[in-house]
């Protein structure tokens, strides 16, 4: 079986993270990836290194004129069984490409998560004809997902949640957080990883701090925010410092491998108000840290609240304070949070389990 993958990502996020996850095990069960992406992307990057077969998008971006025609080509070079769309864009050349050329391959479209709002255009295009088949990451993407599909087109979406790779049970860490930023014993850690953007919400993550430090009177507390800043990085900054947290707080920016540094957390704290995983809480309860976070994405379907691990509604900065220090006072309820959410990664969510399902939908899609 032969896979086309396209993606128009440039940058790394938890689209291309699940990409590099699931190639090996797809791999594995008889399945041959080739990718078609941007130039001197980190997708290429990894792809390079793992040995699959990347095609060059022409010029520095995938929506463009030259590679609706080039798609055209490269489906009569390759011959693959199956198209899998994997970003919008990519969604996008594919529909426009199909429309020119007919191309006739059988096409998956992977949506990860859904933004505030939707235009008519986007609307048009995930109700495009030429789809064989949607996959929604999580039960709450295909919900969100319906609300702007036809009949038609919502008798095609199937859910295949996202997953994580049991290989990060072997990564070394990359630092060590308490020498680094010269946390004391007596603190416990928490800490969140998430790019600096408006879906990750990272002001009801401050608010969270803010609640714990002074409403509750917590001073025992360090929180740990890892990911790559952006345009709303001095903002949040800003915040920080007029709520008088700077001594509460660390933001590190993006660190390679963060993953690798959540067994040292005693709690991992999500605030995300739109999510499709997020794969950073799937790697957290494997890797053994119990998570609190708000109800987005993948979340209800991983985590009962109160029974392995704590969910709040997005927002909702109290309720996420309290919950996360009855969770950090109690070492009996720590423990039981971590070995029922590591047994459900184990058992449901690992690379090779989720890359059997999408193996699965390949062959369905390819019988229509």
């Amino acid at each position: 079986m032969k896979i086309l993958h396209i993606s128009g990502a440039k940058g790394w996020g938890g689209n291309e993270q699940q990409m590099i996850y699931l190639f090996p095990e797809l791999q594995n069960i008889g399945v041959e990836n080739i990718v078609f992406g941007v130039k001197n992307s980190i997708l290429q990057k990894h792809c390079s290194n793992m040995n699959i077969k990347f095609y060059e998008a022409r010029g520095n971006k995938l929506n463009t004129f030259k590679n609706y025609i080039y798609l055209n080509s490269l489906l009569r070079q390759v011959k693959p069984d199956v198209i899998h769309l994997h970003t919008s864009d990519s969604l996008t050349v594919f529909a426009i490409s199909d429309f020119l050329f007919y191309l006739k391959t059988k096409t998956i479209f992977s949506k990860k998560g859904m933004g505030t709002s939707s235009s008519f255009l986007s609307n048009l295009k995930y109700n495009f004809k030429g789809l064989s088949s949607i996959i929604c990451v999580s039960n709450s993407v295909k919900r969100d997902l319906g609300k702007i599909l036809n009949e038609k087109t919502k008798s095609k979406t199937v859910i295949v949640h996202d997953c994580v790779s049991l290989e990060i049970l072997n990564l070394k860490p990359v630092l060590n957080l308490r020498e680094k930023y010269k946390i004391d014993a007596g603190f416990k850690v928490v800490g969140n990883i998430a790019n600096h953007s408006n879906a990750k919400d990272l002001p009801t993550f401050i608010n969270v701090v803010d609640e714990v430090v002074h409403k509750l009177n917590r001073k025992d507390i360090k929180f740990i925010q890892i990911g790559e800043f952006t345009k709303n990085t001095p903002e949040l900054l800003q915040q920080v410092k007029d709520k008088g947290l700077e001594g509460a707080i660390i933001f590190t920016d993006k660190i390679e491998q963060a993953s690798s540094l959540v067994p040292q957390l005693d709690a991992f704290l999500m605030t995300s108000q739109r999510e499709g995983g997020p794969t950073s809480v799937l790697e957290a309860m494997l890797l053994g840290t119990p998570v609190v976070s708000t109800q987005v994405g993948v979340v209800p379907d991983v985590i009962q609240d109160g029974k392995n691990g704590f969910i709040a509604p997005v927002k909702d900065f109290k309720q996420l304070a309290n919950k996360l220090l009855t969770l950090l006072d109690d070492e009996n309820l720590k423990s039981q949070f971590v070995s029922k959410s590591k047994a459900i990664i184990e058992n449901e969510f690992t690379a090779e389990n989720i890359a059997k399902q999408t193996k699965e939908e390949y062959l369905r899609v390819m019988k229509l």
